[in-house]
């Protein structure tokens, strides 16, 4: 039984189809507290064999994905006799006419534009369920003349009204944020033409501040460098190798890794959504709270029992505490994604926390290195939320890889993903080279994958070894 009352049997299906494990775990938490029961592909190959192995009562998609696009996946459902009458949501940040004409064609029953409310998605959910679509078949193919282009499109006269009223839904929706723009905008046009008769004076002092603010920026980059790690923990038993290239002057990554007691060592990789100033404060403020300092409101250790003892906060308990302390409507609507994990010397035994972030990759000294998912949202998005801790042995040669989203996001001119089959390609070729060489390996196959020059995003590794 849940917690509305309903039981599992009771419940609806409804397959999501996102590409963005953020977006796709915030609308998979709505539409399970709403009563549905939720299940996740990441791309549209995926969801189709979901779809073909247990048939949803709905699917959600969206457009843009590696893969398989929304609309292949859409027209592979509404082709198949068996899936044609599920009923087919796309999501888009795409706003032109002929892309409504595509879901048309593809057979889509409605179509939401990103970005969107999640309570007025679910409200188009359930008003589509309430709809009969009947059996999927198609009328006759309609003619539409759009922008002096034919098109042919197939699809029932349900499906079109269908689609057609949620467009404009859509199209209202945007009008009215589109007429409360124009009234902040018409009172900032007024108090812009009171600042312009001071404009001129003002020009030259803001080239100083300007000036002022790019030296500040300098030392603040300066300043978040020099509390990166500078030496390894002293252990006979563990290596480390770390890599941090931020896209600009600073970054909203942060890592390191230090000794708590003679036999832990703590490593950690954050990841701060954004860039810019507020991003890498939030991200140095969480780095110096992370401290192997034994006191009060130590989050990582705290005195123990006898003179000089200290006591291992366990992992799960430090995630737990920072969702506390950085809520995200406090953080200006920052959030952050963060790996924690704890190491004993003596036994190699990793426990760990992965709070939305990229999964740890486990590279065994014999045998292909894999990726270790772990479920569980960023930090600060919701109270209370839980996160599971996790344990792995490790056998001397055995690696681990601590990353941001930075390397597996990382896009070329055109536009591809480094992904994670080619992260793991990058790190069974650096089994045979040091730990050290390994690191500097991935993060130069990370930067050629770029290869108009620049980041999009902010780049760490952090690698360790049993020896």
């Amino acid at each position: 039984m849940t917690s509305n009352g309903t039981t599992n049997s009771d419940r609806i299906s409804v397959l999501i189809a996102e590409d963005s494990r953020i977006q796709a775990q915030v609308l998979q938490k709505k539409l399970s507290e709403a009563g549905f029961d939720v299940q996740v592909a990441e791309n549209g190959a995926l969801a189709l064999e979901c779809a073909q192995k247990s048939r949803p009562s709905m699917v959600i998609s969206d457009i843009e994905m590696p893969t398989m696009t929304g609309y292949e996946l859409c027209s592979a459902l509404k082709t198949n006799p068996e899936l044609r009458s599920i009923p087919f949501i796309l999501l888009s940040t795409l706003s032109e006419p002929e892309d409504i004409i595509r879901g048309l064609h593809c057979g889509a029953d409605n179509y939401v534009t990103k970005p969107y409310d999640p309570e007025f998605l679910i409200g188009r959910v359930h008003a589509l369920l309430e709809t009969p679509l009947g059996d999927g078949e198609h009328d006759e193919p309609l003619e539409v003349t759009l922008a002096g282009h034919q098109y042919k499109v197939n699809a029932s006269s349900q499906q079109v009204l269908n689609l057609l009223v949620s467009t404009f839904e859509n199209a209202v929706e945007k009008n009215n944020e589109l007429i409360m723009t124009n009234q902040e905008l018409a009172l900032a046009k007024e108090q812009l033409t009171a600042w312009n008769e001071k404009l001129e004076s003002l020009n030259d002092e803001l080239t100083i501040v300007n000036g002022r603010m790019s030296r500040d920026l300098d030392a603040a980059a300066k300043v978040q460098q020099s509390l990166l790690p500078t030496e390894s923990p002293e252990s006979a038993r563990i290596e480390f190798a770390w890599k941090y290239l931020p896209c600009d002057e600073l970054a909203g990554d942060f890592l390191n890794f230090f000794a708590l007691d003679e036999k832990h060592i703590a490593a950690f990789v954050v990841d701060v959504s954004g860039h810019g100033v507020a991003s890498s404060l939030l991200s140095v403020t969480v780095g110096r709270l992370m401290t192997p300092q034994a006191s009060a409101s130590s989050l990582l250790v705290k005195p123990g029992r006898e003179p000089g003892e200290v006591e291992i906060v366990p992992p799960v308990e430090v995630v737990n505490e920072l969702n506390r302390r950085f809520p995200m409507a406090d953080q200006n609507g920052l959030y952050f994604t963060i790996v924690y994990g704890v190491l004993n010397v003596e036994t190699l035994e990793f426990r760990y926390v992965a709070a939305g972030h990229p999964p740890v990759v486990y590279a065994p000294r014999k045998g292909a290195p894999k990726l270790l998912e772990v479920p569980g949202l960023a930090v600060g998005w919701f109270d209370l939320l839980e996160w599971e801790e996790q344990c792995l042995k490790l056998e001397p040669g055995d690696r681990l890889w601590l990353y941001s989203d930075g390397v597996p996001e990382a896009m070329d001119p055109d536009m591809n993903q480094f992904g994670d089959d080619r992260l793991l390609e990058v790190v069974e070729l650096t089994q045979g080279q040091s730990l050290a060489e390994g690191a500097s390996l991935l993060m130069r196959t990370v930067e050629r994958w770029g290869r108009d020059g620049s980041l999009r995003d902010d780049v760490s590794v952090l690698g360790l070894e049993a020896r």
